[in-house]
């Protein structure tokens, strides 16, 4: 071949690819703009409530379950009025369920003083009236609609030579207000 002819089909080679170029230039996509729609936040069926949800607890499931039970329908001032007695000692909780070799105390049938429990049922009904402010809820008229007590995870205590596992309880507690 010659000089030539070389360069002719280096030239058509060298169009080849140009031509190439061009055409995966054009069957790029085009771009088209999304729309971005903001999710919208999911919200209770009623608008008039507060939840508090805690898990693992370091307090007995079965004291938290007789609290939570005597707790339900009471309203937030008669509930810490309730907790705070007990924790005093002067008004013991009903043991209903969970009564097995248990004392009988003044005005009822079994019950008991669970201090700890009692305490930090207290703190998150606290928590779940200022949650209830911040949702713009009347503080006044709240009252417990739903509060239970589930049992937890199982976690060994550390060091030990033989199994024992901690106490660990899941409470959740819904306030509502009143309708007038």
């Amino acid at each position: 071949m010659s000089k030539e002819n070389i360069k002719t089909e280096e030239k058509k080679t060298e169009s080849k690819a140009v031509e190439s170029t061009k055409q995966l230039e054009v069957k790029e996509k085009p771009k088209v703009e999304k729309k971005v729609e903001k999710t919208k936040v999911k919200r209770n069926k009623d608008d008039n409530t507060a939840i508090v949800n805690v898990k693992n607890l370091p307090i007995s499931t079965k004291f938290s379950i007789e609290i939570t039970n005597h707790l339900r329908g009471k309203t937030i001032e008669k509930a810490k009025m309730i907790l705070d007695d007990s924790i005093k000692l002067k008004r013991a909780i009903p043991m209903k369920r969970f009564n097995k070799d248990t004392a009988h105390k003044a005005g009822m049938a079994a019950g008991r003083y669970p201090v700890k429990a009692c305490e930090t049922i207290s703190k998150l009904l606290d928590s779940a009236k200022s949650n209830a402010e911040d949702k713009g809820l009347s503080t006044d008229g709240l009252f417990i609609s739903k509060i239970n007590a589930n049992q937890g995870t199982h976690q060994m205590h550390h060091g030990r030579l033989r199994g024992r596992m901690m106490k660990r309880t899941h409470i959740s507690i819904t306030v509502k207000e009143f309708e007038k």
